[in-house]
């Protein structure tokens, strides 16, 4: 009788660390555990580090366990001291205090120079305009920084058993151990994809210093490097591994969540994935390079070595949880009540810029409700209308996605506001392709899993994915009636 294999995948977002242990032949969730992050856009690691420590005991420990990646929360500044301690809490990707450093950094090289270079136009959500916000607000601060991590990158180096004397460290705070894979370092603005600049890719070291104001060296060579030199994690391939735990458990390269997530729904040329998470993305996985000189699609790297076009909007599910305060009831209340509306909701439009806007990047900019009269001033219509206005601002990221020469056969819905009734309903008419709802699953958990076994196995596994539903399109003018309003 033989053993099953079981890898671990971790998923390290805005809101909780989330576990799953699973069979690496099937891909079946064998055991699974989570934890809550503190609120907030700046954050103490070691609150993720904690979390990670429950969450895996929740999950039952790693003891079974062959493998592990870590998938995470894209973009967030993890700034370490040379003795390996976090010099401040860390920005996270809504953070929008470093909005200014955005247009000073574009306004510096230039929009166009920056897609060409790195795929991407900083905005306040990326690396290097915190960077930047740092040497001007904290100046103390960025003139002791020894190295830069993101979040995954960060977990990874504490599962290896690197940090700080007297945190649970074993190997010590070793920076040059700090590794990082490419569909993380695409979302700095500071790394270059190889069609981009004809260099191979990597960091660019240029546009890392105009961030922080002193010269970056990846942590393969750091220990050459020139004593000034801020330490850049080890880029490694998709199914490379960062080394072992002191218990022995392989570690992958891990991934950016929305990456690991497509590795978790195994999306195929011709697939599109829509996420209403915390915040909402639109992105797939494909060999089309991607250089968006309006800065709309982010050209990131994906986790299996292609390319990850993205849009991300700031304001996804949390537009249900407004509606839900307005209409003083919980999602399911909100649901029924749209679902008692009709498209277009009697002319109500909502543009859901609540927390200001990533795509189109309107960092200052407020939500408005309009288009209102006595008559449809009910609350069927404003519940209708908050979910039209969340899912027509992804419609519009789609279109963006599908303007850099991205296929889209079928939509993939996922993230918790796809379990909604209202959203499913609403989407046929928003969307003009088929939709599928894939189970409700820890997506970015399992690709960090999947890509456990990767590294373990040398070989990418097939894992099912279950669909529970299929939405045909039914067009209707709910589309045309939002952009007269959100122009």
């Amino acid at each position: 009788m033989s053993t099953r294999t079981l890898v671990a995948g971790i998923d390290s977002s805005t809101q909780s660390c989330k576990v799953v242990i699973v069979d690496a032949a099937t891909g079946a969730v064998v055991r699974s555990g989570s934890a809550p992050h503190p609120a907030g856009t700046e954050v103490d690691p070691q609150a993720w580090w904690d979390a990670l420590q429950s969450a895996l005991s929740a999950a039952g420990g790693l003891a079974d366990v062959a493998a592990i990646s870590v998938g995470g929360q894209q973009h967030g500044l993890v700034a370490l001291g040379a003795d390996g301690n976090v010099l401040r809490p860390a920005l996270l990707w809504n953070d929008n205090r470093s909005a200014q450093a955005a247009q000073d950094l574009v306004r510096e090289l230039g929009q166009e120079e920056y897609v060409r270079r790195t795929g991407v136009v900083p905005v306040a959500s990326f690396t290097a305009t915190k960077l930047r916000w740092l040497r001007d607000a904290e100046p103390g601060v960025a003139e002791r920084v020894a190295a830069v991590a993101l979040p995954h990158d960060w977990l990874s180096w504490r599962l290896l058993g690197y940090g700080p004397a007297g945190q649970d460290a074993p190997r010590g705070p070793d920076l040059t151990a700090l590794t990082t894979d490419a569909s993380d370092a695409s979302g700095t603005a500071y790394w270059t994809p190889p069609e981009h600049a004809g260099t191979g890719g990597g960091y660019d070291p240029e546009l890392f210093e105009l961030a922080l104001g002193r010269p970056g060296h990846e942590a393969a060579g750091a220990r050459s490097a020139p004593s000034a030199a801020v330490v850049l994690p080890r880029l490694l391939g998709p199914s490379e591994s960062a080394g072992h735990t002191p218990q022995g458990v392989l570690v992958g390269a891990g991934a950016g969540d929305n990456a690991a997530a497509a590795l978790g729904l195994g999306l195929r040329e011709g697939d599109v994935a829509v996420s209403l998470g915390t915040s909402g993305t639109v992105f797939a996985d494909t060999a089309t390079a991607i250089a968006d000189p309006s800065g709309t699609v982010a050209g990131f790297a994906s986790a299996t070595g292609r390319r990850l076009p993205l849009v991300a909007t700031l304001n996804a599910a949390r537009v249900l949880d407004a509606a839900a305060t307005v209409l003083g009831t919980g999602h399911d209340g909100v649901a029924a009540a749209a679902l008692a509306s009709h498209p277009g909701a009697a002319g109500l439009t909502l543009v859901p810029y609540f927390e200001g806007e990533r795509t189109p990047n309107l960092p200052e900019a407020t939500a408005q409700l309009a288009g209102m009269t006595l008559a449809n001033t009910r609350p069927e219509h404003l519940a209708r209308a908050f979910v039209e206005g969340m899912l027509c601002g992804l419609a519009d990221g789609l279109d963006a996605v599908l303007a850099q020469g991205v296929r889209a056969d079928r939509l993939l819905l996922i993230g918790g506001a796809a379990r909604n009734p209202a959203v499913r309903e609403v989407a046929r008419h928003i969307f003009t392709v088929p939709v599928d709802v894939p189970e409700q699953a820890e997506y970015v958990a399992l690709g960090a899993a999947r890509q456990a076994a990767w590294a373990l196995s040398g070989e990418l596994p097939t894992w099912p994915v279950a669909r529970v539903a299929t939405l045909h399109p039914r067009p209707s003018t709910v589309r045309q009636q939002y952009r007269a309003h959100a122009g």
